[in-house]
């Protein structure tokens, strides 16, 4: 698959995972920075929740996880936490559960 389409089909499918706090995407709200897809289809990115104590970092995650994960062309997801008070052991938490 073409590497633009891929990428719009990302930013297409993350539009549609919506904060329930804020009523926002995670596209506008730019929780999900740093795109970056290879010629295999492995995905790079960051999550920076909307605060250093997000109540909702766990499931936002887990959405964006989950809607990467159903776009065809991608094989593989590579997610880094950042702004979190607890983004180390949430970054490894993911990547052990992508890894499965």
């Amino acid at each position: 698959m073409e590497q633009r389409q891929l990428e719009k089909d990302v930013i297409d499918k993350l539009s549609k995972v919506i904060d329930p706090e804020t009523g926002a995407d995670v596209i506008r709200m730019r929780l999900v920075q740093d795109i970056k897809i290879d010629n295999d289809g492995n995905i790079s990115y960051i999550f920076r929740p909307s605060s250093p104590l997000c109540p909702l970092a766990v499931p936002l995650a887990l959405s964006i996880i989950e809607a990467v994960s159903k776009i065809p062309g991608i094989s593989r997801q590579n997610i880094t936490v950042e702004n979190y008070t607890q983004a180390e052991a949430l970054t490894q938490l993911l990547q052990t559960m992508l890894d499965v």
